[in-house]
């Protein structure tokens, strides 16, 4: 069993989360989510006391843990007031995973601007859920699709301060949680990691910039002495290509547009987000809040739905190997 969250009130959560259920009642994985019941329309709603009912109601309606909101949310305006209804929502479905009533938890996309505002001090999902379910390694973003997997190594900040922040150490830390993380959860007895390179041509032997031999090239040697079969860097116009993405099982990338457009453009709709280095499994649908249609009845449930499919999947390996 996976719990939903909320997410941002204001955005598709609940209409996607609705859309999702028509789609998986008849064979799953099964879900419910946590929300005010009173706000879901278009499908059959069940208010559930607790995660051990939502498997019996699931096939017939959408299970709900009632978590009311302080006011009413209106499509396509965000407001301070729920911020605090949004978080506990993500903080009761992590206590839940970590107490093993369910076996994962997906997170509807989320406002961070609405929750800045409101005093929430992570730059996001990723952070806080680190805080919440953290294993003594920094939580690692990765996006999953069935043509490719990325990892960024640094993520939310501006790209001077991205690469102005990069490290040998700083890549090798982000490439062995990834490694660790497609044995446990991702069932790949032998994981083939490629490391991008930051500048055009991968440097083209210094030629276009220093930073791939002095700081790359030095992180896939620390890699390889460890152990994990790393290769790189390579130029990132050809890393995403089809030729090149059956040579590996994720790429580990440098910044964050750097992971998110080949991903995004292949697979917009079928991209998960993936948090690595957690006691507990989470995903995410790859994409945003999507205020600007908000309310209209036209929002793609695809991302939710692969990231459902993609959390029991996780749990199951992870299932299998503890």
């Amino acid at each position: 069993m996976l719990a939903l969250t909320m997410g941002e009130p204001a955005g598709i959560g609940a209409e996607i989360a609705a859309k999702a259920w028509q789609a998986l009642r008849d064979g799953g994985p099964a879900f419910f989510l946590i929300d005010d019941a009173d706000r879901i329309s278009g499908v059959p709603v069940i208010r559930i006391a607790s995660a051990a009912e939502a498997g019996e109601v699931f096939p017939r309606a959408l299970p709900v843990l009632h978590r009311p909101l302080p006011v009413q949310a209106t499509p396509g305006h965000p407001s301070t007031a729920t911020a605090a209804a949004v978080l506990a929502a993500i903080e009761e479905a992590v206590a839940l995973a970590k107490s093993g009533e369910i076996s994962g938890m997906v997170t509807n996309p989320i406002q961070k601007s609405v929750l800045t505002a409101a005093g929430f001090p992570h730059p996001g999902h990723t952070e806080f859920l680190g805080e919440l379910a953290g294993t003594g390694v920094p939580p690692v973003m990765m996006l999953a699709s069935p043509q490719l997997r990325v990892v960024p190594v640094t993520v939310h900040e501006p790209l001077a301060h991205a690469i102005a922040r990069l490290t040998p150490e700083l890549i090798v830390e982000h490439a062995a949680i990834t490694h660790a993380a497609l044995v446990r959860d991702f069932g790949i007895a032998q994981p083939r990691l490629a490391i991008a390179g930051l500048n055009p041509h991968a440097g083209e032997a210094g030629t276009l910039g220093k930073e791939d031999d002095a700081i790359v090239a030095p992180a896939v040697k620390m890699l390889r002495d460890q152990g994990i079969n790393a290769t790189g860097p390579y130029p990132p116009d050809t890393l995403f290509t089809a030729h090149a993405r059956p040579t590996y099982d994720a790429a580990i990338c440098l910044y964050h547009d750097q992971a998110l457009i080949p991903i995004k453009t292949l697979d917009m709709e079928g991209g998960v987000n993936v948090t690595l280095g957690l006691s507990i499994i989470r995903t995410s649908p790859d994409h945003g809040t999507a205020l600007d249609i908000a309310g209209r009845g036209v929002a793609s449930p695809a991302s939710l739905i692969a990231a459902i499919r993609l959390a029991a999947q996780l749990a199951d390996n992870r299932r299998k190997k503890a």
